[in-house]
């Protein structure tokens, strides 16, 4: 680190959080993580666990996103419409993410790129809140800051669960 940046020369798509970073960072439990991970809500993108002893590894987009499920649970939003919006968040490029508000009536969520989309929201009536991902991404990005990046390779390999692994596809 004395001679230059410290993240020069490294693959960035290699480079991610612990689960207990992105707990912190996301304003979540490791609880809600790994059950989150679990059922299929959001898979770490960069490492998945990989049996006992192995580490998940987020990416900053998960993390983002792991604080956008936050808020909308938070505000009441099912479980069910939060993997609808999940799988949309998922599905932009992350320039896009950044553009994007998210809205709500509490039964549904709705993706709105423009003002207009906004205001037709507003103007039906019914009270709404709204996620603007770009705040949300800043706030993330700020919690990041001073946490540790880790390298995805080499992994830590549970000698176990490894045996384990080879003595099932074996059989």
């Amino acid at each position: 680190m004395l001679f230059g940046d410290p993240l020069e020369g490294l693959d960035t798509d290699e480079m991610g959080y612990r689960g207990p970073v992105a707990c912190s960072a996301a304003g979540i439990t490791y609880r809600q993580l790994d059950y989150w991970a679990r059922t299929g809500l959001l898979q770490p993108s960069i490492r998945a666990a990989r049996g006992s002893g192995s580490q998940r590894l987020y990416s900053f987009r998960d993390i983002l996103v792991l604080k956008v499920v936050k808020k909308l649970l938070d505000a009441g939003v099912s479980l069910q419409q939060v993997r609808v919006a999940v799988s949309s968040l998922q599905n932009r490029g992350v320039d896009d993410l950044a553009s994007i508000t998210l809205m709500s009536d509490g039964a549904s969520v709705y993706e709105c790129t423009s003002t207009d989309e906004v205001i037709d929201l507003l103007q039906g009536g019914q009270g709404v809140f709204g996620i603007a991902v770009g705040r949300v991404w800043r706030e993330v990005e700020g919690s990041l800051a001073e946490l540790p990046l880790e390298r995805s390779e080499p992994a830590f390999v549970d000698e176990l669960a490894e045996r384990r692994r080879s003595k099932l596809s074996a059989s």
